[in-house]
C-alpha cells in the first residue's frame, strides 16, 4: 500500500499513537491490493504504549520494549517522520515539518486525525523551567535516572539541606499516569535504598498533590481512598483539595500554606487536544477536540475521521442516562475506536454504510509498585496482588504485536528471577559532558 499510481484513495493518518497504529493496521489488513495508499505522519517513528511507561521508569520493563516501530509493525503503509503544523481539510491538505526543519504539504482524500493529547500546564511560577512531564518514553528513561543521579548526589553531600531537598520527590495529579509513576518510582528508590549505607527509606520524601477531593477518579471512591491509605502507609505524604502555588527555584509552595523544597517536580496534572487543531478548519468543542459523530466521522464533515483523546466521541453505552455523554479519553477508548474506524473507513470506500462506535467501559486497572496494585473490572474490585496481576495481564494482551508482548514478560521473568536493576546513568541527561570537561582542559 505505497504510494502507487494506482492508488483509488490516498488515506493519511495524523498520529501513530494508539489511534493511529491500531487504525493503520487495521487497513493494513483489510485493504484489498491496489485499493488505497495510507501514509501515517508522527514526530516519532515509534508508538508509545503509554500503561507500561511506570514500570519502564522503575526499571521492570526495557524502555525499548514499551515501544513499538512504526515501521517495522505497519509493512504495507508509508511512515512519514514529521511534525503536523496546519491542517487545511478545506483543501484536502495537511503541512508537515520535517526533522531537518523543511516544510512540505501532503494532499490526501480521506484524513484520520489522531493527534492524541499534549501536557496540560497551568501558569504556575516555576513549572516551566522545573517540571518535568509524564508521557513519553524519553520522560520515563530521563525520569529513572534523575531520581537515581538523585540518590547518588544525596549520598555524597555534607550540606543537610541540600540532601534532603535532593531526597524531595513531588507528584502533582492523581490520575492513573501520576499514581502509577509515583508508586513504582518510590517502590524502586526504596529498594535502591539498600546499596547506599548513608540513605535509608525514611530519609526519601514523596508527596502527591492533587487539586480533587480524590485520586483516581477512573475507578470507584472506595478504591481511591484504599490506595491514599496505601500510599501513606509507605509514607508517601498526600495532599487532597490542594492546589500548587509556585516551584520556583525548586521551592513548593501549595495552597495549604505547606513549603518545601525539591529536586524533583513531576506533572501529571491533566492533557489537553494537541494544539495544531484549533488552527484547523475542522469542528472542535469548546476543549479543543474534533467534534465527532457515533461512527467517528467528523462531524459534518466529509472523508474526515477522528478518534482518540483529540476526539469528542459520544458514548453511546450512556446515552440514555446522560444525552450528552462522551467516551472518556483513556487507552480502552482509543484501541476499539481505532478498530472500528478502520473498518468503517473500508466500508464507505466500498459503497456500505458505517458502524456506530459503541463500547461500555469494562473498568481500570492500576498499578502501585510491585505486587500491589487496585482494580475496578466489571464492577468487581480488587486490590494488592490481584490486581497487580490483572494489571499485568490486561496490558501485555493490549501491547500492539507479538514481538512487544514477548518481550515484555521477558522482562518481567528477568526481573522477577534476578531482581531489578537500580543503575544510575545519569551520563544520558547530558552525554557530552565528559566530553567537553576533557576538551577544555586540553
Amino acid at each position: 500500500m505505497g504510494r502507487g499510481k494506482s492508488a483509488r484513495a490516498r488515506i493519511l493518518i495524523l498520529g501513530g499513537g494508539y489511534v493511529g497504529l491500531y487504525t493503520a493496521l487495521g487497513l493494513q489488513r483489510k485493504l484489498r491490493g491496489g485499493e488505497a495508499s495510507v501514509t501515517v505522519v508522527d514526530p516519532q517513528p515509534h508508538m508509545t504504549y503509554q500503561p507500561f511507561l511506570p514500570e519502564a521508569a522503575a526499571g521492570a520493563i526495557e524502555p525499548r520494549h514499551v515501544v513499538v516501530p512504526l515501521r517495522r509493525a505497519l509493512k504495507r503503509c508509508h511512515v512519514l517522520t514529521a511534525r503536523v503544523t496546519k491542517i487545511s481539510h478545506g483543501e484536502k491538505k495537511v503541512t508537515v515539518e520535517a526533522p531537518d526543519g523543511h516544510v512540505e504539504d501532503i494532499e490526501y482524500d480521506v484524513l484520520v486525525v489522531a493527534l492524541g493529547s499534549v501536557a496540560r500546564l497551568m501558569p504556575i511560577p516555576g513549572l516551566a523551567e522545573q517540571g518535568i512531564s509524564f508521557k513519553t518514553i524519553g520522560e520515563a528513561i530521563y525520569l529513572r535516572n534523575h531520581v537515581m543521579s538523585k540518590l547518588d548526589a544525596a549520598s555524597s553531600t555534607v550540606e543537610e539541606e541540600l540532601r534532603r531537598k535532593l531526597l524531595t520527590f513531588t507528584f502533582v495529579g492523581g490520575g492513573f499516569a501520576g499514581i502509577e509513576a509515583l508508586a513504582e518510582l518510590e517502590d524502586m528508590a526504596r529498594y535502591a535504598t539498600r546499596y547506599y549505607e548513608n540513605i535509608e527509606p525514611s530519609d526519601l520524601r514523596w508527596v502527591l498533590v492533587e487539586a480533587a477531593g480524590r485520586i483516581l477518579p477512573e475507578v470507584r471512591e472506595s478504591l481511591g481512598v484504599y490506595t491514599v491509605l496505601q500510599l501513606e502507609r509507605r509514607g508517601i505524604e498526600v495532599y487532597l483539595s490542594t492546589l500548587a502555588k509556585s516551584f520556583e527555584g525548586g521551592h513548593v509552595i501549595l495552597s495549604d500554606g505547606t513549603e518545601f523544597d525539591s529536586d524533583t517536580i513531576v506533572w501529571t496534572a491533566g492533557v489537553k487536544a494537541n494544539p495544531v487543531l484549533a488552527s484547523s478548519d475542522l469542528p472542535i468543542d469548546d476543549r479543543g477536540r474534533v467534534r465527532a459523530e457515533a461512527t467517528l466521522q467528523v462531524d459534518g464533515v466529509a472523508d474526515a475521521w477522528t478518534a482518540g483523546d483529540n476526539a469528542a466521541v459520544p458514548d453511546l453505552s450512556r446515552i440514555e442516562e446522560d444525552p450528552a455523554a462522551l467516551c472518556a479519553p483513556n487507552a480502552q477508548h482509543a484501541v476499539r475506536q481505532a478498530n472500528r474506524m478502520a473498518n468503517n473507513i473500508v466500508a464507505v470506500l466500498r459503497g456500505r454504510e458505517p458502524k456506530p462506535y459503541r463500547h461500555r467501559n469494562v473498568g481500570s486497572v492500576a498499578s502501585l509498585g510491585l505486587h500491589k496494585g487496585v482494580a475496578d473490572v466489571y464492577n468487581v474490585k480488587a486490590k494488592g496482588f490481584v490486581a497487580w496481576a490483572m494489571h499485568r495481564g490486561y496490558h501485555v494482551a493490549r501491547v500492539p504485536t507479538f514481538n512487544r508482548k514477548f518481550r515484555v514478560v521477558a522482562d518481567w521473568l528477568l526481573s522477577g528471577l534476578l531482581r531489578r536493576e537500580v543503575i544510575s546513568m545519569g551520563q544520558i541527561n547530558n552525554p557530552r559532558a565528559e566530553f567537553d570537561r576533557v576538551s577544555r582542559a586540553a
